[in-house]
């Protein structure tokens, strides 16, 4: 559904109105197309303190497509490296590094704040480095014009290398979406990637709920990449499932994600295994808790909860998900942050957080599996383009950049948890809001 608020602040007298009232001012964002598929603009690569990794990020940084540079008058984007920032008394040099730049950011720019994970050794460096999160979180609300802020946290025994893939995602129109977000990396060794045009190129994946909407988008997204995709959905939207199917090249499996064989019958659709499975299904059935019937609160939790943690356990058992394997299931702003009239539904959602950040670790121990989630603000959807209109407008401006998100932007970052390369981001939720103004 167009967003007209969107469309008059792109013009010369919605600006002028929408300033003199004080009224939020979103700027287009610009997504991935092949047209445009990396910012225009150079990369300001900056250090806060001394770092033992500037050259080995510099060498990963240069990956990008970008032209790395240490002074830029105009960058698309800003890396901070401030894995060195070890004290209260060391964030001064952050503040002295972005300070002079920041307002020379361009439009729709990217900044990438790079840190370790707070010790739980030495409180001094525990304090400096989780400070930065509270700086990350708070700059993204402020950069404005499209503008996004991230922190990505290194392993101290990790290398940059392993955080190709990300940084890829990051400073590209792929993250549209994303900001204020704090991605922390494991030590384990990234897949390779022959072809970043196509980083899934013989991998097989699975998308649940794909018949329409975001996980139609997913698919999409994913066939993109060069991945054989299965599209899954209950019998009920064959017909728009097929179509997806027969659009993207991709295998059509109409079935009840909640039926007794979903498991095996998934796994039979994909008879060489499966690299990627990506947990898209879902319903709401609203009404406050006062007036939900049990019926309504069970028939959420087993399709958005229980269906998942069920499949993902017997596809794992049954080695039906390939080593090197990706699990990439679906949360919500509304698990993390609540909404009213959603108790069911939050829980669900909730719950996924939760199998996350509890399988992840153990799926890559015993399976060589990575297990990630996203968590989708207010996405345009037809389910949101139905909502009462105030309530819509109120979804679509709560966040840093004043507008709904796509399907796509979605999609995007289920591809890249689902990349090869991604076999160090585990057991992450990675919040598609851009940067919703409720919850953590």
């Amino acid at each position: 559904m167009a967003d007209r608020y969107l469309h008059l602040t792109g013009t010369a007298p919605g600006r002028f109105l929408t300033r003199r009232l004080g009224l939020p001012q979103p700027a287009p964002l610009r997504r991935w197309t092949l047209q445009t598929p990396r910012l225009d603009g150079p990369l300001l690569h900056l250090t806060a303190g001394t770092s033992a990794i500037r050259d080995g990020l510099a060498k990963v940084l240069a990956t990008t497509g970008l032209t790395v540079e240490t002074r830029a008058e105009r960058p698309a984007g800003i890396v901070l490296d401030a894995t060195g920032v070890t004290s209260a008394r060391g964030l001064a040099e952050v503040h002295a590094a972005l300070h002079p730049v920041v307002r020379s950011l361009a439009p729709g720019g990217r900044i990438v704040v790079i840190g370790t994970p707070p010790s739980s050794e030495d409180h001094h460096q525990a304090a400096a480095q989780q400070a930065l999160e509270g700086f990350v979180r708070s700059l993204g609300k402020e950069v404005g014009r499209g503008s996004t802020v991230q922190l990505l946290r290194l392993p101290a025994d990790g290398t940059p290398e392993a955080a190709e893939s990300t940084l890829r995602f990051l400073l590209s129109p792929r993250s549209a979406y994303v900001s204020g977000q704090v991605i922390e990396l494991t030590s384990a060794a990234p897949g390779s990637v022959s072809d970043w045009a196509a980083p899934l190129a013989g991998r097989t994946a699975l998308v649940t709920g794909a018949a329409r909407g975001i996980g139609a988008s997913v698919a999409s997204v994913l066939a993109r990449d060069g991945a054989h995709v299965v599209v899954l959905d209950v019998p009920g939207a064959q017909d728009d499932l097929v179509r997806t199917a027969d659009r993207l090249g991709a295998t059509a499996l109409p079935l009840d994600i909640t039926a007794p064989d979903a498991a095996a019958r998934i796994a039979a659709a994909a008879p060489d295994g499966l690299d990627v499975l990506v947990h898209n299904a879902g319903i709401t059935r609203d009404r406050r808790l006062a007036n939900m019937p049990a019926e309504r609160w069970a028939q959420v939790i087993e399709v958005n909860l229980d269906s998942v943690l069920r499949t993902t356990d017997e596809l794992l058992a049954s080695g039906a998900l390939n080593r090197g394997g990706r699990i990439v299931a679906t949360a919500s702003i509304a698990g993390i942050a609540g909404n009213d009239g959603q108790t069911n539904y939050a829980a669900s959602k909730a719950g996924v957080i939760g199998l996350v950040r509890s399988l992840g670790p153990r799926a890559a121990a015993e399976h060589g599996v990575t297990v990630n989630a996203v968590a989708p603000g207010f996405i345009e959807t037809r389910m949101t383009a139905a909502v009462p209109f105030l309530i819509r407008e109120a979804g679509r401006r709560m966040n840093s950049l004043s507008q709904g998100g796509l399907p796509a932007d979605v999609a995007e970052a289920v591809a890249w948890f689902a990349q090869p390369a991604s076999g160090a981001v585990n057991g992450q939720v990675l919040r598609v809001c851009g940067q919703s103004l409720l919850g953590a």
